[in-house]
């Protein structure tokens, strides 16, 4: 898929769109674009996170240095480094002073395949180029220099089909944490190939 069309087809979501519960974020997210500069795939995985009484989430240690955008205005990114070689893409969600934030677990490609391949060389096919986190954001060329960026303007958007296809989402425990791990805020489109772990 060309971005122009992209570009024709589909409109940035207003800040308004992440004023929102967290968990209706993370579900309304799914089948968005996630846009950044020639790059651009279709979000099919999410988990929310809920702020203070979330122990997995990093607002529930209040306002620090590295936490301090996820406590602002809805709509930014919050971008963090993990493990000593992955940076994680997080959105804003909730209410000014209200932390929550939705992570973009995986992406389905569609614009600028050949610019994530240079960037992933690794994946050993289309459906692995942004199937996790760290992957796609490296896919995507998305670094903590997007730390607070506002993605409803700029070289980082996510956009919305104007004509949005229905699918079936799947809502699963979240993956790869310790505490508060059975919560089931890890949403899906069901039957997507390029999920970061695919459930039976």
């Amino acid at each position: 898929m060309e971005w122009r069309q992209i570009e024709r087809e589909t409109e940035i979501l207003p800040e308004s769109f992440y004023a929102r519960p967290t968990v209706e974020v993370a579900r309304d997210l799914l089948g968005k674009i996630l846009v950044h500069g020639q790059t651009a795939g279709r979000i099919v995985e999410t988990e929310a996170y809920l702020g203070l009484e979330d122990l997995a989430a990093h607002a529930s240690r209040g306002i620090t240095a590295r936490t301090r955008v996820l406590f602002g205005p809805p709509g930014r990114a919050y971008v963090y480094f993990i493990y000593g070689r992955y940076e994680c893409l997080n959105l804003v969600a909730e209410a000014e002073g209200t932390p929550g934030c939705v992570l973009i677990r995986a992406l389905e490609p569609l614009a600028g395949i050949t610019i994530m391949r240079r960037r992933r060389s690794a994946a050993r096919s289309v459906e692995d180029l942004a199937s996790g986190p760290g992957k796609l954001t490296l896919a995507m060329g998305i670094s903590r220099r997007h730390y607070g960026a506002q993605v409803t303007r700029g070289a980082l958007t996510v956009r919305r089909w104007k004509n949005e296809p229905g699918f079936e989402v799947l809502a699963t425990p979240r993956i790869g944490i310790r505490h508060c791990a059975d919560w089931p805020l890890r949403f899906l489109i069901a039957g997507n190939r390029c999920v970061s772990r695919r459930t039976s």
